[in-house]
């Protein structure tokens, strides 16, 4: 039994969550899930994003401290996931004492073995993303490259991280291992990143007071991407005995936009440290709407909670994780998820499993036929172990798009396998071992769709267990799930269509 760690990042609270955070939190939640239909152990950290002068900016700007302001965002990340029912092992702040102490021990540890010194930052400082710029990395009006605002010019005295030493050893790891950042795209983006060259980062800030001092000069506090980054190594104990079981993690996703901090600052920091360094780090894209970034700084955000209302939970998972490639971008739109929904959920799995329970139901008095002899070597049960091979191949590399197409091929091809065998031509008294063989392995095969949905759908997954009279007991893990857990006897319940259609 493997241990799984896997990170989303931790999100800034200067405002409520939207589609984007979301995005990344499901997704992370799928590969959480996938790795427990493995069998394996799996620790899933999420969290906010606390300190800044943004944040003590807007904390002021409604007449409240910064500690409480935090406080009343932070719950409504904390009800989003819920109402999303993820299943995080932890929810970090960067406001927790575990996290505090471990970023002023981190910050003493680097300082005292020459990493950290002192010294002037001048140059463009983008307040709303909470980034620091070189003069050539603005865009064609000098304004953030990222979010295309106004940058304010700002000298003041600051620590710097030595990131420079640990350049060369972060291109030879990049060169040695290709797949540590993934999609291919974000990879050779960080290969330029590094060849346009890269300065030593500052990581303090005394022109505001909301952050972690500085341990030994309480007049700076730890600069915000600093302080959020370490969140991977407090959020599981660091130093403490348990950090060891979790380290390194075997995935962590970001926004591509994040993508500097996380390939280029964050790798060398663990350098610095003499850990480890995650196996993988993947980008994500961006969903846009009307053409633009779903974002907080540009204003356009989606609330995920209106459309979990709207189309159910299940239903956004798989629209958000099928409709794209996990790396690129993505269009959102209301007349978008109706066709997935529509096309892919009731048209193809709906109707499959509705049509097969009620021939159950009409030819076998509802209960499913005992497991012929050759249940387990036939068309259908061979397509079913490929499709499975293809599964697992797509999902270790967070493709949950093509992960979600194998599925739904054998979705396809049981629908075509029982129009092929027709059973509503056959009469029980004269055909009745073909029947039960053909109503057998129908069910089978949608137990195995249901088996693979899990981590994408997973109440969806749970009904159709449900409704083909199987429970969760003893489910087999996915490495030694073999063709034929229905033994045969069950009793099957139809109910009302798992995925009704949307009228647009």
């Amino acid at each position: 039994m493997a241990k799984r760690y896997l990170t989303t990042p931790i999100y800034y609270v200067n405002a409520e969550p939207h589609i984007g955070h979301a995005y990344t939190n499901l997704a992370t939640d799928t590969l959480a899930r996938y790795y427990r239909l493995k069998g394996d152990e799996v620790f899933f950290l999420t969290g906010t994003d606390e300190h800044g002068e943004k944040v003590e900016h807007t904390a002021k700007e409604q007449g409240q401290e910064p500690q409480n302001f935090v406080d009343g965002v932070v719950k409504t990340f904390q009800q989003l996931w819920d109402d999303l029912e993820l299943t995080h092992s932890d929810f970090i702040r960067t406001t927790d004492q575990r996290h505090v102490k471990a970023v002023q021990q981190i910050f003493q540890q680097l300082y005292d073995q020459g990493d950290i010194y002192l010294d002037t930052y001048e140059g463009p400082y983008c307040i709303h993303c909470e980034a620091y710029w070189t003069a050539g990395r603005l865009d064609e009006e000098d304004n953030c490259p990222d979010c295309h605002r106004e940058v304010k010019y700002i000298s003041e005295e600051s620590y710097f991280f030595r990131l420079t030493k640990y350049l060369p050893e972060l291109q030879k790891y990049l060169e040695e291992n290709p797949d540590f950042v993934r999609p291919e795209g974000r990879y050779n983006e960080v290969l330029k990143l590094l060849d346009q060259g890269v300065e030593d980062l500052s990581i303090s800030r005394t022109k505001f007071s909301w952050g972690i001092p500085v341990p030994f000069d309480t007049e700076h506090v730890v600069y915000v991407w600093f302080d959020a980054l370490l969140n991977y190594l407090s959020g599981i104990g660091y130093p403490g005995a348990e950090f060891s079981q979790w380290w390194p993690p075997e995935i962590q996703i970001i926004g591509k936009d994040i993508l500097r901090f996380h390939a280029v600052f964050w790798p060398c920091m663990l350098m610095a440290l003499d850990l480890d360094l995650p196996r993988r780090i993947h980008a994500h894209g961006w969903w846009t709407l009307r053409g633009d970034k779903i974002s907080k700084s540009l204003g356009n955000v989606v609330d995920p909670r209106d459309l979990a209302d709207r189309y159910g939970k299940d239903a956004l998972r798989y629209f958000l994780l099928k409709r794209i490639p996990f790396g690129a971008d993505g269009t959102l739109s209301d007349q978008d998820i109706v066709e997935v929904i529509n096309g892919d959920l009731a048209n193809n799995l709906g109707n499959l499993v509705n049509r097969s329970l009620t021939m159950v139901k009409k030819f076998a008095d509802g209960v499913i036929p005992q497991q012929p002899e050759q249940a387990t070597d036939n068309d259908l049960s061979n397509l079913a172990q490929k499709i499975r091979a293809e599964f697992i191949d797509e999902m270790e590399n967070a493709s949950f798009d093509r992960a979600l197409k194998a599925i739904f091929q054998l979705v396809a091809e049981t629908n075509r396998w029982l129009q092929e065998k027709a059973p509503w031509k056959l009469n029980r008294e004269t055909d009745g071992e073909q029947l039960d063989f053909i109503l057998y392995n129908i069910c089978e095969s949608i137990n195995e769709v249901a088996y693979l949905i899990e981590p994408v759908m997973p109440d969806s997954s749970a009904q159709i267990r449900q409704r083909l009279g199987l429970t969760e007991k003893n489910k087999a893990p996915l490495n030694e799930r073999s063709w034929g857990e229905l033994q045969g006897g069950e009793k099957i319940t139809i109910g009302q269509p798992l995925f009704p259609r949307i009228d647009r």
